[in-house]
């Protein structure tokens, strides 16, 4: 197994696929990419010919991607800007499959799994990882994920939502020869490759968990059996004058994946903003839903807590993981990069400090796809790493 990657901001989509895909051969020294996997500006105006370009370049080479608002790779990040990023590998003993998810033939989320089985075409003993592609206009993207969870229940699953695009049928997705306008390209890997995944949510808690003794759907009425009103008024009056400012500008809450895990630990939680708080009701209201019993925590969001959150995911990803990698995909959120972090480069370059001189590719997304726990969710604000390796079995 070996992988590649490049990047080009040269203003020509002809002049960017030629150094990009020379520097993806010399990377790879004479081996044929199986697979190519390709993050496009749509600044570039002829991105439906890139796959029919990659596949004359890489004849043997499946080719999947998308168009994005910022592309990664080789080390680099490109934002609101033009740019192409190719990152290829060559995979012997591996098996690629791939499909074109729409509403139209996508089963619903509760349907037998078999029917979920036989859009992507393989069994659960195929022990497949997933890629997933979506276009953020025209697919329900939960629906997908709350399927293929059921369907190859702890199976690693991770992607991001096309960007771009400020309308429906603008982002461009890639499978081989083909360009499809909605939808959702799925890539499923299997046999001597090993796929884990690391996401980073760029949250830190404040405060101490709460059970949930009243709540319905998004809305939480009483925590600890106490008005949710009066928790948030003794958090904040305990808070820092930072942390106060941070919580006023971006208040965050945690869903503990397992409310019985003792003690709850960063990452345990999945992160949801908070869309506000009504005083004649007395509810809370967020982005996810939860039910009488669970457990939450309260989380400030900034670059300092990003970074932190970046640095320690990993950490703990490679203290499960000391095998080195051979190259990874990284799908990074459109509200990180520069104007978040104030540097270039920031989460490429955490990525390399740490895993090592890995060949990264990837884009920042509309939407971040990756799990927590063992559930697979829709992020936002969020790094989600697929790194590969190889399983070592034929």
């Amino acid at each position: 197994m070996k992988w590649a990657s490049s990047i080009s901001t040269l203003p020509s989509l002809d002049e960017a696929i030629q150094e990009t895909t020379a520097a993806i051969q010399a990377q790879l020294g004479g081996l044929e990419p199986h697979m190519v996997v390709a993050f496009v500006s749509p600044i570039y105006g002829a991105s439906s010919t890139l796959s029919k370009r990659l596949r004359q370049i890489f004849p043997g080479a499946r080719v999947f991607g998308n168009t994005a608002g910022g592309v990664a790779g080789g080390g680099r990040e490109v934002e609101q800007d033009i740019g192409l990023s190719i990152t290829a590998a060559h995979l012997p003993d591996v098996g690629i499959e791939s499909c074109h998810v729409t509403s139209e033939n996508m089963p619903e989320p509760d349907d037998p799994v078999e029917a979920w089985r036989a859009i992507v075409g393989l069994e659960p003993e195929h022990q497949p990882a997933f890629l997933l592609l979506p276009d953020p206009f025209s697919f329900d993207t939960p629906a997908l994920l709350k399927g293929l969870d059921r369907a190859y229940p702890g199976a690693p699953k991770a992607g991001g939502v096309a960007s771009g695009g400020r309308r429906p049928g603008e982002h461009a997705l890639f499978i081989d020869d083909t360009v499809h306008r909605t939808g959702a390209v799925c890539i499923a890997l299997y046999g001597d490759i090993r796929v884990d995944t690391v996401v980073a949510q760029g949250c830190r808690p404040i405060g101490i968990p709460f059970t949930v003794s009243r709540g319905h759907q998004n809305l939480v009425y009483e925590l600890n059996n106490q008005k949710v009103l009066t928790t948030l008024e003794i958090l904040f009056n305990k808070l820092s004058p930072r942390e106060q400012s941070l919580f006023r500008r971006s208040p965050m809450i945690g869903v503990a994946i397992d409310s019985e895990k003792e003690p709850l630990r960063h990452g345990d939680f999945l992160i949801r903003g908070v869309q506000g708080v009504s005083r004649q009701s007395g509810a809370l209201a967020f982005n996810g839903a939860v039910t009488k019993g669970q457990r939450v925590q309260f989380h400030v969001r900034d670059a300092a807590a990003s970074a932190h959150d970046l640095h320690e995911m990993l950490d703990r990803h490679l203290r499960q993981n000391p095998e080195p990698a051979a190259g990874a995909l990284m799908f990074n959120c459109l509200g990180r990069g520069k104007l978040f972090y104030g540097q270039e480069d920031h989460d490429t370059s955490v990525f390399k400090e740490l895993v090592g001189d890995v060949p990264l590719g990837g884009f920042f997304c509309s939407g971040e796809i990756g799990p927590v726990h063992a559930e697979t969710f829709l992020h936002g604000y969020t790094a989600s790493f697929a790194i590969f390796r190889k399983r070592g079995w034929s």
